[in-house]
């Protein structure tokens, strides 16, 4: 069957797309060297982590909306709680950045994927920390611990040693990426266990998660977006990386840094505000408006869109305007989960022969998201509402990653569609 060039997109595009620019193909091209044994789900390091995200989206904010509304005994001595911030930041949205690296490393170095046995230990790995962690008792915390904390180190190892393989030195903030996220782990968990504050763990973990996004989710939203309105013949293209762009990143890290230290500081408002004006203006000269008819373009655009809201929450909440905690959402449901979401169905898309363009069911997926995120911020404007509101948050996400399973599930454990 032959498909419209302005519907489909080959392998080849999409690997050039997760590329980082400037940086040369491998001269023999990206061997396909995928474990041809075993089921198909085990072939490539998308396929388990992202039903395993998906699954575990929607199991996660099940149980997290038992515990609120009958009380069930979710997270077990670890306090449904912190559980609930755990496994959104770390369970979560640590499947969801092991699928991408898993990915897109072998197309930033030429070398084979992890597949097959090693594929499988690393996600038993992952599903083993879920498990422990859903109802651990006293004497079973700290082994649970121990566990979950284990992942991160593990697939840091893994990146490492494919990216100095390859060569591909540049992208080695990755990995750097990878050693935050275990040192936010493990601080997130000695302070659940000695009753301190979490708060500077997990800003730490949602700043490094929206460096990512700034970085990768950035690069990603103009190279889809260039090659999307070259195909319609547009000539004026998104911005490329620069200077500005340099600024931008710099000036939110400063912010991050002061906002994981010091949230309720006058510095940090004034920095995150800045930082949200900066980013607000690198996201306009990407031109996501103009790719408006499709929405797996405009979806990275949108959801990078809650980044420079984010920051703009935070700066108000330094300055007492809102409440500490009203602006996490945004940050978290919003620019977190968006983005993952925009990335797995793309990747999926591209990686398992289907045409790199929304579907209906897609895009319904992408609005519910974005309502759970706009409805879940709310939530702390409408306190007569609160529970009815936070509901019919938590039902948009489970809307959204019910529609990702149903569309994407049969495509993650099926082998690729030939001819594609």
């Amino acid at each position: 069957m032959t498909v419209p060039a302005a519907r489909s997109h080959t392998e080849a595009n999409l690997r050039a797309e997760l590329r980082p620019p400037n940086e040369r193909a491998p001269r023999a091209g990206i061997p396909r060297g995928i474990a041809r044994q075993g089921p198909a789900i085990l072939s490539y390091g998308f396929r388990p982590f992202f039903l395993g995200a998906g699954v575990w989206a929607m199991l996660a904010m099940i149980l997290w909306t038992g515990a609120i509304a009958a009380g069930w005994p979710i997270g077990g001595a670890y306090g449904a709680i912190h559980w609930h911030a755990h496994e959104m930041l770390f369970g979560y949205a640590g499947a969801a950045l092991a699928g991408f690296m898993l990915t897109a490393i072998p197309n930033w170095t030429g070398r084979l994927p992890v597949s097959g046995a090693p594929l499988l230990v690393l996600v038993l790995l992952w599903l083993a920390g879920r498990l422990a962690l859903l109802a651990p008792t006293e004497a079973a915390l700290w082994p649970a611990i121990s566990v979950d904390l284990a992942f991160f180190p593990l697939l840091a190892a893994i990146a490492a040693r494919e990216i100095g393989a390859g060569h591909n030195w540049k992208n080695l903030h990755v990995v750097a990426g990878l050693g935050l996220l275990t040192i936010a782990n493990a601080w997130f968990h000695w302070a659940v266990i000695g009753g301190g504050d979490t708060g500077p763990a997990y800003r730490l973990a949602i700043a490094v998660w929206l460096l990512l996004i700034s970085l990768i989710g950035g690069r990603l939203a103009v190279s889809f977006t260039r090659n999307w309105l070259a195909r319609q013949g547009d000539a004026k293209l998104p911005a490329s990386f620069g200077r500005f762009d340099r600024m931008v990143l710099l000036v939110g890290l400063g912010a991050f840094g002061l906002w994981i230290a010091i949230p309720e500081s006058l510095w940090t408002g004034v920095l995150a505000g800045t930082a949200a004006i900066l980013h607000a203006l690198r996201l306009l000269r990407w031109r996501g408006l103009a790719a408006w008819r499709e929405p797996l373009v405009l979806v990275l655009h949108a959801a990078y869109g809650f980044l420079p809201l984010g920051l703009a929450a935070i700066s108000a909440a330094a300055f007492g305007l809102i409440g500490p905690v009203t602006g996490l959402h945004v940050l978290t449901v919003g620019a977190i989960g968006t983005m993952t979401l925009a990335v797995m169905t793309r990747a999926t898309r591209g990686h398992t022969g289907n045409p790199l363009a929304a579907s209906p069911v897609t895009t319904l997926a992408y609005s519910a998201l974005i309502a759970a995120a706009i409805l879940r911020f709310a939530v702390d404007f409408a306190p007569d509402a609160y529970l009815t509101v936070l509901t019919t948050s938590a039902l948009l996400w489970l809307l959204a990653f019910g529609l990702f399973l149903a569309e994407y599930g049969p495509m993650l454990i099926r082998p690729r569609r030939q001819g594609r």
